[in-house]
């Protein structure tokens, strides 16, 4: 998965299903979550996923009202749809991208 910055999160949101996974490189549960997110962003083909450091991009994080992490945030065409925090399973993380689909 790619760690994009605030510049490619408005390219790469605009269109389609995206999957953001709001993180941070000192974070467990975001560790734990990365491996998840990494295998189904190689079988979920019709979304795409991304990763955005949020000691990187604290003003994205703001923006978007990141108050814990990891917070996913799912888009559809450029608007949030849908928004978890917290660590999730591989299947609650598969319906939840599948809600937009």
């Amino acid at each position: 998965m790619e760690i994009i910055n605030k510049t490619q999160f408005e390219e790469v949101t605009k269109e389609g299903v995206v999957l953001v996974d709001f993180f941070a490189t000192w974070c467990g549960p975001c560790k734990m979550l990365g491996p998840v997110l990494e295998g189904l962003s190689k079988e979920m083909t019709e979304a795409k996923f991304y990763k955005v450091d949020v000691d990187q991009e604290n003003e994205l994080a703001a923006k978007y009202g990141i108050m814990s992490i990891p917070t996913l945030l799912l888009f559809k065409d450029g608007q949030v749809v849908n928004r978890v925090a917290g660590f999730q399973a591989k299947a609650e993380i598969e319906k939840f991208v599948r809600s937009a689909l």
